[in-house]
């Protein structure tokens, strides 16, 4: 009975031992933040501002690859016209566009 009281106190964490638990776990969450979770928060800045300078006008390319113009806004989305055809008029969410381009004033 002795012999299995001393393998138990061997077994058990020593208290430095506690501390680099906790030091791990801070590190792993840390570089869980600078990895997934900044880099999101960017990309979310990013597009709200994007998204803050459509205007009417501006040349627009869609998530589905398609260059067009944009004819009318409203608070969510967009009306684009695509290519010469000006009958080709499709209403879109805001957040289906990821790169615009502002007409040049030349």
């Amino acid at each position: 009975m002795e012999k299995v009281m001393l393998m138990a106190d061997a077994a058990a964490p020593q208290g430095g031992g506690t501390w680099v638990l906790i030091v791990y776990v801070v590190l792993i969450a840390a570089m869980m933040y600078f990895m997934i979770i900044k880099p999101q928060k960017k990309q979310k800045k990013q597009q709200q501002e994007l998204m803050a300078s459509m205007a009417i006008g501006d040349s627009v390319l869609t998530t589905a690859g398609f260059y067009g113009v944009i004819i009318d806004m409203t608070d969510d989305t967009v009306i684009v016209e695509f290519g010469n055809n000006k009958n080709c008029r499709i209403p879109m969410q805001k957040q289906a566009i990821v790169q615009i381009e502002k007409p040049s004033e030349d």
